[in-house]
């Protein structure tokens, strides 16, 4: 839900592009899915092993996928956390204000229980598409604040630069589905004559038209309404209807937990450490991982800059530019052709982004940490 980006001019253009760029790729690894006869690839890394071998593949993908993983939860176990305090002070604004350590403490108490009910529970477009939808709406019912300021937010050129690059991070946090594709693309039946890849990029295109809706109409509206005071959760900023806001705040709530990292550690603990599969087995690891990815929330609790380093670091490359180099390595597409150029075109992009827009969200980590105190 961030709209730090959302620059006239520099911040559209870059939305739309990775717009197009992430549903390129994502075209691309639905085309890989079943490109040796056969064979099925469900899942990133298999794919990522056929192309730079069983290996090489595997240190490729995987830690990727982990940090995505892992840091998606980060960020939205701190997501959750503000939407509650923000759930609170909206109903009940008198009321003794409660730090945001405390709230994300409280919302990982939620994800103890919840870790263990559930063996996986994942995003849902539905919560989604309600708190984006009422995040735009109440900002145009609202009405462009009065003395907006369209400029931009840093005192200087150095911090320009470096928001502007942090930002690109957050963008390319928000196209990050490429970890679970084939995944999706595996329960789909497939024939010679219908494959899997004709109604799975039918199911992509409408996805991808509503994520735009999403973000597009949050981005572009909450800029347009508030200029350079938006927060980098744009549900944080609104005040009234107080019921409406407090509503949206819940949505974010149920939304925000997801960990399908814990079938990764369960199954390495079964079949590396020879661990037996058991309801203790379950019940501490997923204990620990809930534990320890609260204990960084809390530690780095600076939304916007680590949604910037996980974005850039993380999901630059799994989004933009690995399923171009896979697509060269496996497709051979003719040299200096326009395949040849699209994709090295989308690798330079996407290894850009890795570089600077970490540097960038690091420094201002680094920077707002000088003022934070934990547990405050």
């Amino acid at each position: 839900m961030s709209v730090r980006s959302t620059l006239v001019g520099p911040g559209a253009t870059v939305l739309l592009l990775s717009w197009i760029i992430t549903l390129y790729t994502l075209w691309q690894m639905v085309e890989m899915h079943e490109m040796v006869p056969g064979k099925r690839f469900d899942r990133y890394h298999e794919l990522g092993r056929h192309a730079f071998g069983d290996k090489l593949g595997l240190w490729i993908v995987i830690p990727q996928q982990i940090i995505v993983e892992v840091g998606t939860c980060i960020v939205y176990t701190i997501t959750g956390a503000k939407s509650l305090k923000k759930v609170h002070d909206t109903i009940c604004p008198d009321c003794r204000d409660i730090r945001t350590s405390y709230w994300i403490v409280i919302f990982a108490s939620v994800n103890f229980v919840l870790a263990q009910l559930m063996p996986q529970l994942q995003l849902h477009l539905c919560y989604f598409f309600r708190y984006s939808t009422i995040s735009w709406c109440a900002s145009i019912a609202k009405g462009v604040e009065p003395d907006v300021n369209y400029g931009l937010r840093a005192t200087n050129s150095t911090d320009a630069v470096f928001n502007f690059l942090s930002a690109l991070g957050d963008v390319a946090f928000a196209y990050a589905g490429h970890n679970v594709v084939l995944e999706i693309q595996a329960t789909m039946p497939s024939t010679p004559e219908t494959p899997s890849k004709k109604p799975m990029w039918r199911g992509v295109i409408l996805a991808y038209i509503g994520v735009a809706f999403c973000y597009l109409p949050v981005a572009f509206i909450g800029y347009y309404v508030f200029g350079n005071s938006v927060d980098d959760n744009i549900l944080i900023t609104l005040e009234r209807p107080s019921w409406l806001i407090a509503t949206a705040n819940l949505f974010v709530f149920a939304h925000v937990f997801a960990m399908p990292v814990f079938d990764m550690i369960e199954t390495y603990m079964v079949t590396k450490l020879n661990f037996p599969p058991s309801a203790v087995l379950r019940v501490t690891t997923r204990s620990v991982y809930v534990a320890l990815t609260t204990l960084v929330a809390i530690c780095i609790p600076f939304f916007g800059s680590l949604l910037g380093f996980l974005g850039g670091f993380a999901s630059a490359p799994t989004s933009f530019f690995l399923p171009c180099i896979i697509w060269l390595k496996l497709i051979k597409p003719k040299r200096y052709g326009l395949s040849w150029t699209i994709n090295w075109i989308c690798i330079v992009l996407g290894v850009l982004l890795m570089i600077l827009s970490p540097i960038a969200a690091m420094r201002n980590i680094i920077m707002s940490a000088k003022d934070y105190k934990f547990f405050s």
